[in-house]
């Protein structure tokens, strides 16, 4: 179905039928889709509702062209009234990446009620981390990649077919070990592709340069701050990395971590099974409390 937002229209797709608290699915991007993550975390849905989403500018949401929508508080408030059209009192929250993002800053300005538990997928806390995060496995790849990507980054030149072969390799390593680019997959055929405006407003031209709105983002002092049970999961070769999830784990009241091996940064289309085994085994810890 629909749900009438400020600037358009989101879409949104419920699995599952389950009687336990359902969980809400935040994409990444920004700009990016649901669709890639449906056919990994819908098992989920075996004794729940899993509700996922596509973010206003997002696969098949309305796609306005208005720059001044693409603002972090406009996405928070997004989360609020698609909660409340789908009478969503009592909701565990997952974020994956940018969604993650997303989530923090809702859980931090608007200090929601119902909310049983928090998963943050391989999120996007604190910017600086990020593109550090970025350098470091970067420094992992042939010369001649570190090469021609620092090249092109100095000239600006971010559509040259060479730069994009080389940020190709890149999130072959760190992005999806299984399939890049994605294989296509149903829930993905009607889907529009990526957003590069979203994209480009809000982070920037790379995974290692940003220049755009979310440049000075950063939330991890107040990631002690969130009350409920919180299980950050990321891949053994995912551009959030593992180290750096240690780090957010240690600052946090209550928190698990959980890293997917042989995964990248899309643990639920690289290892869906492993992923759902420990999403399912901490929503049911969260609900015997």
């Amino acid at each position: 179905g629909y749900i009438r937002v400020e600037g358009g229209n989101i879409w949104y797709k419920i699995v599952g039928t389950g009687n336990k608290i359902p969980v809400l699915v935040m994409h990444g991007g920004p700009g990016s889709r649901s669709c890639t993550m449906i056919p990994g975390l819908s098992p989920l849905g075996k004794d729940r509702q899993v509700i996922f989403y596509d973010q206003l500018g997002s696969g098949n949401s309305d796609r306005p062209t208005d720059t001044s929508l693409w603002r972090i508080e406009r996405f928070v408030d997004e989360i609020d009234v698609l909660r409340q059209a789908l009478k969503l009192n009592e909701v565990h929250m997952l974020g994956h990446s940018c969604g993650g993002t997303f989530l923090m800053e809702y859980l931090v300005t608007k200090k929601p009620k119902g909310i049983k538990s928090v998963i943050f997928s391989s999120p996007m806390l604190n910017t600086e981390t990020w593109i550090n995060d970025a350098k470091i496995l970067l420094n992992t790849l042939p010369q001649s990649i570190q090469d021609t990507i620092s090249k092109y980054e100095q000239l600006g030149e971010y559509s040259s077919s060479s730069y994009l072969a080389a940020t190709d390799t890149f999130y072959s390593q760190y992005l999806t070990r299984k399939s890049w680019p994605y294989e296509k997959t149903t829930e993905c055929e009607n889907a529009l592709g990526f957003n590069e405006q979203v994209y480009n407003y809000m982070w920037g031209p790379t995974e290692f340069t940003a220049t755009g709105t979310l440049k000075n983002f950063d939330r991890t002092a107040e990631i002690s701050e969130i009350a409920e049970p919180i299980l950050f999961i990321t891949g053994e070769h995912d551009e959030a990395r593992p180290e750096t999830m240690h780090e957010f784990q240690n600052l946090a009241q209550d928190a698990q971590l959980r890293i997917v091996k042989e995964a990248a940064h899309m643990t639920m289309v690289d290892q869906p099974e492993r992923v759902v085994k420990y999403i399912s085994s901490f929503l049911d810890s969260v609900e015997r409390r």
